[in-house]
């Protein structure tokens, strides 16, 4: 149970931080620091331990465990990917939304336990012993990364009561957790800010598992970046914070992140993406019509990085489409597995093109952006390019014929569908803001992948860009066709553990504990 991983953690880091303490803490001057060598030596063997676990479980870096904590969900939901597998026969799974109880769990106590409890480590062995504030600083930016994707897949959850020794564990609402994200990046940023101004050199490096190596202003533009997509997923609910977030974020002076040496990635010594073995060597994944359709209606370039062609149809890209009737996983095993894009020992948290489209998108809805929508939508798609070495962007960007093509299925042509994301690529004032929000969104998503979290969330409170519906639907109407999945209902776990919890998240939540109830920022009202 989480909750029983919550409190052994609580009081574990506790105990940890009390005897690791120095006790002559105000006598020792004998370097700029404040700590001798030893110290420094001992304190970092200390807080490394808690880093490592989090850089690594963001994504969890196993396999089977990645697969149940977002490859059987977002990433089918975000329309990236497809399963040829019949994990649940003829009743269904995820893909036909008939959410797997299992499945869930490891979505919930994944980041609780890689992520949040190693969050509480560092603040009990820094910000209250008055150590390494940076250190801590650097805990809160990659805790608020963790739990925005926690939130944005489930609405409440345990957030300011983590680390609670009680019996019930309230949740938090889906609007506090946001208030207190945008809180905790404020506190991070102006401790980093601060020590950069005062010419304090990096103690991170040594821990640092990004390609930034400790350095504080990096680490400041990849907050900065990060309230700028909170702040663009609260746009419909709240536009007035939203507009004040993201011009905060933009006009910081660090700024957000600009060039591709920016880019936001944890680097891992022989690391294999999960992806990558449930795609090769277990054949569970593959590419989806939704793909299929749009990168190879606009002929895109990217397309051979990101997918391999088909092993049943040398010379070209065939995917699934997601909600068939699958009756044999050796039927489309054959189509398209996922590509280079995964085989290398890093994992991407965040693209600099998706801060150039997030920017974009404030620029269309007036806001302070630093530049016009078309150029920031253009610089988007053209850094993408170059981020994963592809030629040809200014046609690309120009090509004002090109759209999303009919996918046909060539093992069953009861699953051919006519194209839906009916836009060209090439910008023009002339059109009205919904399509050119459709065109921000859907190059967005294209440069996103395979991040499927963050590609299911902007479908969910966009709309965009538009995907097939699933065939069969066996929610039991639960989850409407042609809505789709808006959350994941909360896990048997914590039902068991956290039942008073459940409660409170569930009454805050506003509606029914299923797959089919939005979350709080997740509207149906207009995008403008």
């Amino acid at each position: 149970m989480i909750l029983n991983k919550i409190k052994t953690t609580a009081i574990c880091a506790s105990l940890f931080a009390a005897v690791s303490c120095t006790s002559d803490f105000n006598d020792i001057n004998t370097n700029p620091t404040g700590f001798t060598n030893q110290q420094l030596t001992q304190d970092f063997n200390d807080i490394r331990s808690p880093f490592t676990s989090m850089f690594t479980g963001i994504f969890n870096t196993l396999h089977w465990k990645y697969q149940l904590q977002q490859n059987l969900s977002a990433d089918i939901w975000s329309g990236y990917m497809a399963t040829p597998t019949p994990f649940k026969g003829l009743s269904g799974d995820n893909s036909n939304y008939n959410l797997v109880d299992g499945w869930n769990t490891y979505i919930w106590d994944l980041p609780y336990v890689d992520v949040m409890a190693n969050s509480l480590k560092v603040e009990q062995r820094t910000k209250d012993l008055q150590k390494f504030p940076e250190f801590y600083a650097v805990s809160l930016i990659l805790k608020v990364e963790t739990v925005n994707r926690l939130t944005d897949v489930f609405g409440p959850v345990v957030y300011s009561k983590f680390g609670s020794t009680e019996l019930t564990v309230p949740y938090d609402s889906q609007q506090d957790v946001y208030t207190k994200m945008f809180a905790e990046l404020d506190s991070a940023v102006d401790a980093l800010t601060s020590s950069v101004n005062a010419g304090n050199k990096s103690l991170f490096a040594p821990i640092d598992m990004t390609a930034y190596g400790g350095d504080y202003k990096q680490w400041v533009k990849y907050a900065n970046s990060l309230r700028l997509r909170l702040a663009m997923r609260i746009v419909k609910v709240n536009p007035t914070l939203a507009k004040t977030q993201a011009e905060k974020a933009v006009n910081h002076p660090f700024g957000v992140l600009t060039t591709n040496a920016d880019i936001a990635k944890v680097i891992i010594p022989n690391y294999i993406d999960p992806i990558l073995t449930i795609t090769n060597a277990w054949g569970d994944i593959r590419m989806s019509a939704d793909m299929e359709s749009i990168m190879g209606g606009y002929n895109d370039p990217r397309l051979s990085n990101y997918f391999n062609e088909s092993a049943d149809f040398p010379g070209q890209y065939r995917g699934i489409r997601t909600g068939i009737n699958i009756v044999a996983k050796s039927d489309r095993t054959g189509m398209s597995e996922i590509g280079a894009v995964v085989g290398s020992s890093e994992k991407v948290l965040m693209t600099t093109a998706e801060v150039y489209f997030l920017r974009a998108e404030g620029a269309l809805r007036g806001w302070n952006m630093g530049g016009t929508a078309q150029n920031l939508y253009e610089t988007g798609i053209t850094t993408s390019f170059a981020q994963h070495g592809s030629p040809g962007a200014a046609a690309y960007i120009a090509d004002n014929v090109k759209m999303a093509k009919d996918f046909v299925d060539v093992k069953d042509a009861t699953n051919n569908a006519t194209a839906v994301n009916n836009v060209t690529v090439a910008w023009s004032e002339a059109l009205g803001n919904e399509v050119k929000l459709q065109k921000i969104i859907t190059q967005k998503w294209i440069a996103n992948f395979p991040e499927g979290q963050e590609a299911w969330s902007e479908y969910r409170r966009t709309g965009y860009p538009k995907l097939f519906r699933i065939v069969y639907n066996t929610s039991g109407g639960a989850i409407t066709t042609a809505s789709g999945v808006r959350r994941v209902n909360f896990p048997q776990s914590e039902k068991a553990g956290n039942p008073g919890g459940v409660a409170t998240g569930v009454a805050a939540l506003g509606g029914p504990d299923n797959g089919g109830t939005r979350l709080w920022w997740d509207t149906t009202g207009p995008n403008f």
